[in-house]
């Protein structure tokens, strides 16, 4: 078969939201022509939707590495790789009770990371001020949130979580502070 056979294959998997499958045509595709750029680009696609970074990221860099010159290539492999990020911050502190400040200062280098690799990448924004609260850094976490509802003013959610970071705000400068200062605020 001819690899744009295998292309229409894999897209007609995807309207029936049969991701696996697709894959599996896209790979073929690639077998068939594994130089053709937009193949490994739309095939990264792919694999970034069902969440397997690590394959999304190697056909990115395949695509890149094909076709130089195109940046919607260059622009999608920073968004895998931002998106690897985030996940590898979340792993660090979701659902842990037991996370220590290295961590956490772990997550936010990660974060920060996919922040400058994708500015427009909203998750990376809202993980960064969750974790910054973690911290009782308040003050940075509600910073970063408002960066992000900048821009996404239409999202009612980050409206959401910015209220929840204020009340933490607000409990945490109302809580006693055991040595007779005022936590960690800033850094500090």
């Amino acid at each position: 078969m001819k690899s744009e056979t295998y292309i229409q294959k894999a897209y007609r998997c995807i309207l029936q939201n049969d991701f696996e499958e697709a894959l599996r045509w896209f790979e073929e595709a690639i077998q068939a022509n594994p130089g053709d750029a937009e193949v490994h680009y739309r095939c990264s696609i792919t694999y970034g939707r069902s969440n397997r970074l690590e394959m999304a990221i190697s056909h990115a860099e395949e695509a890149v590495r094909l076709q130089p010159d195109k940046p919607e290539y260059t622009l999608h492999l920073q968004h895998i790789k931002a998106a690897e990020l985030v996940q590898k911050a979340r792993k660090m502190v979701e659902g842990r009770t037991d996370v220590t400040k290295s961590e956490l200062y772990q997550a936010v280098s990660h974060l920060k990371s996919a922040v400058a690799m994708d500015p427009l990448y909203a998750q990376a924004y809202v993980w960064l001020a969750l974790v910054y609260s973690e911290l009782n850094e308040h003050a940075m976490a509600i910073a970063t949130l408002r960066e992000v509802i900048a821009l996404y003013p239409q999202e009612s959610s980050l409206q959401h979580i910015m209220e929840e970071l204020k009340q933490r705000l607000k409990s945490y400068l109302q809580e006693p502070a055991s040595d007779g200062k005022r936590g960690h605020e800033n850094g500090r």
